[in-house]
């Protein structure tokens, strides 16, 4: 599936963050030029807000798309230049482990070339905290203010800069991660062929990954580095793991299971046995059930406002207390950093736990999944089927994205939903109408319809849940008609 490029898409555009970093076209607006002013900004802005830790370290890391290492390179050394210390990763990563790193190096935070689950023709810089996790809208506000000032040239340093200092960002990531999980378990199931374990990595950061997590036999899919992704993305979703699901409906003599991760490995999705996707939607009531009853884990779980009721049902079955917070990850993290928390999860495929670091790690959600699996003896499909008879709530769940010809287009119908939000849905009436990030349509059938905007790409995202599959296809189905009509 090619990507489609318009004359628009390639126009450079203002520098923004979003809900998790800058992202945008490389050779367009995502330039060596441009990061070379952004980078300073943004090492000056971690110091401005973490400097109290006495730190001048700034880790700079990145993942396997197109240029990624000659961008970090290009960060590190404008970093260094502006007075800084630098550790430069000596490879690919997982974006968590750079996080990690941050936090166990003391570090003023991280700096991250990747564009995540985007297409190939996109770069991305996201930023670390010193506490190990994305930081909150007020330090990105602060690198954008600075970028509206008139820019200042960098001032040649008096003496020739020391050379970069490099480090391998696996082994203490592993280390840690090993340290979470009953390895061994897995070990042994996987070894004795009581299990078997699939993981596409989709040609991105994980690759590698659980083999060294965990020295055991695991078939590993789309490993080569791709920048294009097969002229797709590297999101969990079903459209762009077909060889997967392919894999996993073929006849098994034992458990068998699909783990799917991102482009930097903060996005988990699975199959299962019968090869089924598996979204988050599924895979955060498991983990919930998982940590809480047999690790013994407690604390408050937090959802996006796109999560599955399921989700709040479960905690309630098990007393646990529930947040909600609007969509993006650093929403989560800042509410892990004011209480205790077991699991904060989106719907995307972003999970974190409060024991570990405030940062999505899809490497971590595959390890305590796998431990589920092994220690119930069950299918994650029947873990689920469990979860939806003991809280006698079943539904169904899906999500579209819906292109935009444009960023107007997209002012169109944000427009339109703020003067004249939908009354009705699909023949539903609109009962309540929830804004804490787009509009959460609630029905009067107990289904929902979210209507949400990318916050990089002219995109339209569509998601639903209701109790029968043909409520939440007519409900999308509705939404799209809808977008089209106004799109003109």
């Amino acid at each position: 599936m090619a990507v489609p490029i318009s004359p628009a898409s390639l126009a450079a555009k203002p520098i923004t963050f979003g809900t998790d970093g800058w992202r945008g076209v490389i050779a367009a607006d995502f330039t060596v030029e441009r990061l070379l002013r952004v980078a300073p900004l943004a090492a000056h802005a971690l110091a401005d807000t973490y400097g109290s830790n006495g730190s001048r370290l700034i880790i700079v890391g990145y993942d396997r798309r197109f240029l990624s290492e000659e961008f970090a390179r290009v960060t590190a050394e404008a970093v260094q230049a502006a007075g800084y210390e630098v550790l430069l990763s000596e490879t690919y990563a997982p974006t968590p482990a750079f996080s990690l790193a941050a936090k166990q190096l003391n570090a003023l935070g991280a700096l991250v070339i990747t564009a995540s689950h985007n297409p190939g023709i996109y770069s991305g810089l996201k930023v670390k905290g010193a506490f190990g996790g994305s930081v909150p809208p007020e330090v990105t506000q602060k690198i954008e203010a600075k970028l509206k000032e008139t820019p200042a040239a960098l001032a040649a340093p008096a003496d020739p800069l020391p050379s970069l200092q490099t480090f391998d960002p696996w082994k203490n990531y592993c280390n840690t991660l090993r340290a979470q999980a009953d390895i061994g378990a897995i070990q042994t199931a996987l070894r004795s062929g009581q299990l078997t374990v699939f993981a596409d990595v989709m040609h991105g950061a994980a690759a590698g990954g659980l083999a060294r997590l965990l020295d055991a036999p695991i078939q590993e899919l789309n490993s080569n580095r791709d920048p294009l992704f097969d002229g797709g993305a590297p999101e969990p979703l079903p459209r762009y793991i077909p060889t997967l699901l392919d894999r996993l409906k073929q006849p098994h003599d034992n458990l068998a299971v699909g783990l799917v991760f991102d482009g930097d490995s903060d996005r988990v999705a699975a199959v299962d046995g019968q090869g089924n996707f598996l979204s988050s939607q599924v895979l955060i009531p498991i983990l919930i059930e998982h940590l809480a009853v047999r690790r013994g884990f407690t604390g408050e779980v937090i959802k996006t406002i796109s999560g599955s009721n399921l989700i709040p049902k479960i905690a309630q079955l098990y007393n646990l207390p529930l947040h909600e917070t609007a969509i993006g990850y650093k929403y989560i993290a800042d509410r892990m950093l004011e209480t205790q928390v077991l699991l904060g999860g989106e719907e995307s495929g972003g999970i974190g736990y409060g024991h570990h670091i405030p940062e999505r790690d899809a490497l971590l959600s595959a390890l305590y999944l796998l431990e589920a699996i092994v220690q119930s003896g069950k299918d994650l499909s029947h873990l689920h089927q469990t979860l939806q008879q003991k809280t006698e709530y079943a539904s169904t769940y899906d999500r579209i994205d819906l292109p935009l010809a444009s960023m107007e287009v997209r002012a169109r119908l944000l427009e339109q939903l703020k003067t004249q939000p939908p009354t009705e849905v699909a023949g539903q009436g609109v009962v309540d109408c929830l804004t804490i990030d787009g509009y959460k349509l609630q029905l009067a059938d107990q289904s929902w319809l979210l209507i949400r905007f990318s916050g990089t790409e002219p995109v339209l995202r569509l998601y639903s849940e209701g109790l029968t599959d043909d409520r939440v296809q007519a409900n999308l189905l509705w939404a799209k008609d809808w977008a089209n009509a106004i799109s003109g």
